[in-house]
């Protein structure tokens, strides 16, 4: 790929597409009353998946671009975790207490800053409220420098088969850049610990593109990574947003690897990867041959959420805790971000809706071109506009971004169908954004694209 290529494409601020539209199409037109509705209707719509957002944590890693909260005292934490608890309930109420769920997913911040009576406790609320299927999966993202024991006892008793553990770098120069120390012996031990509690399915997530970082320290990293045989892996590239996330600007600048260069380390870890025997899934996961996730890839079934690629198949997910996201059928909702001001609202018994999007029908067949293009780097235009009722060349009509994506050789087009050449699959996301309606209409609010 030419350099004037990835300089174009790669260097370009786009969304990751893990929903669509995107967050800032949302509005605070859509409420609580609108959620309300939404939830009625849910239960007949198959079982749903739940995400919890814990945002605090112990320290601030500086490239971090999440919504989280320092604090060294457990009080707020114990506080946030009672308002979460009655938020349950109001969703449970709105629901008609019968929810099916299939899948569970604890992220922030840092979940596993709960102490283990608290995780227990907060598990039997989720069961009491919702109805579990057999074969729920739950899962939750670890900090390897803070998780106890007896931490990790009470994952395994409450039914936690899968973990994602923050790695990012194994790299000390580039560690200390970013506020994160964290050894080798530190992450080894707790992937013992989780296996031994019966955690099934470990996922480590790496960073390209962070400040010193060179393509010889991303393959050292994913050494150590492989040696401890993650069943999956997940690799980001550092979105460097100080404008919207003050502490990033602790980081030296200077010292950010260029468009090129970050395109060099992405593809040095995938090259790495496959050689360890790991299969790429998508544009920036990886999973061993035998993994579901990996079989999904395979066979056409893979999916794309909040939490990246997955093959969760709810079209459900509710989600809890100040600032998450949840999609319905009707469309998306998000709560307030604002610690106190969610609290607020939960307290006086009002689900903290702070804003939404209703999808039309449109909006649904750009949402599915989009996550095919994204979990399969193919998709058929004509079949899907068909199948939500739009004429077969409805997407190519005056679309002058696939055009120009086309004459790059980024795309090639034939018949209605889109298709990515393997050698352009980390520009899959400039050609997603030939789909998107609203691309380009809130700013340089998104990550480069690699």
């Amino acid at each position: 790929m030419s350099d004037c290529l990835v300089a174009k494409y790669g260097d370009a601020r786009l969304p990751r597409y893990t929903s669509y539209p995107t967050a800032p199409a949302f509005a605070a037109t859509v409420g609580p009353d609108a959620y309300v509705r939404g939830l009625s209707e849910v239960a007949t719509a198959g079982p749903a998946s739940i995400y919890l957002h814990v945002p605090f944590c112990r320290s601030m890693c500086w490239y971090c671009g999440c919504h989280t909260t320092i604090t060294r005292q457990d009080a707020p934490v114990l506080e946030y975790l009672d308002v979460m608890k009655q938020e349950i309930e109001l969703v449970a109420f709105a629901a008609g207490n019968a929810l099916p769920v299939k899948n569970v997913h604890f992220g922030g911040g840092t979940p596993t800053i709960m102490k283990p009576d608290e995780f227990a406790d907060l598990m039997k609320k989720l069961r009491s409220a919702f109805e579990f299927e057999d074969q729920s999966s739950v899962a939750v993202e670890i900090d390897p420098r803070t998780l106890s024991a007896a931490m990790i006892e009470a994952l395994g008793e409450n039914g936690v088969n899968r973990a994602s553990l923050g790695v990012q770098s194994f790299d000390p120069v580039v560690q200390a850049a970013i506020n994160r120390i964290q050894s080798y012996e530190q992450t080894e031990a707790a992937v013992i610990g989780l296996r031994a509690a019966g955690v099934s399915s470990i996922n480590f997530d790496l960073i390209y593109g962070l400040p010193h970082q060179t393509v010889q320290s991303c393959i050292e990293t994913v050494a150590l990574a492989a040696k401890m045989r993650p069943e999956r892996l997940a690799v980001f590239g550092y979105a460097h947003v100080p404008a919207f996330k003050k502490h990033q600007r602790l980081i030296d600048e200077a010292a950010l690897p260029n468009a090129s260069q970050r395109n060099d380390q992405a593809e040095a870890i995938a090259d790495e990867l496959v050689k360890a025997g790991y299969e790429r899934v998508g544009l920036d996961h990886f999973a061993l041959p035998e993994d579901e996730l990996a079989a999904a890839a395979r066979t056409g079934k893979l999916r794309r959420n909040f939490q990246g690629y997955t093959t969760d198949q709810c079209d459900t997910l509710i989600g809890l805790g100040a600032s998450a996201i949840g999609r319905l059928p009707m469309g998306y909702i998000q709560n307030h971000v604002p610690i106190g001001l969610y609290a607020e609202r939960v307290c006086s018994g009002v689900l903290p809706t702070a804003k939404g999007y209703l999808l039309t029908q449109e909006d649904k067949l750009r949402a599915k071109v989009i996550e095919r293009l994204m979990c399969d780097f193919a998709v058929d235009l004509v079949g899907l506009s068909r199948e939500f009722g739009f004429d077969g060349g409805f997407l190519l009509d005056r679309n002058d971004r696939l055009c120009e994506l086309e004459a790059d050789g980024v795309a090639t087009v034939r018949d209605g169908h889109v298709h990515v050449s393997q050698r352009s699959r980390f520009m899959v996301r400039a050609v997603a954004a030939a789909f998107d309606a609203y691309f380009g209409s809130y700013g340089r609010t998104h990550s480069k694209a690699a």
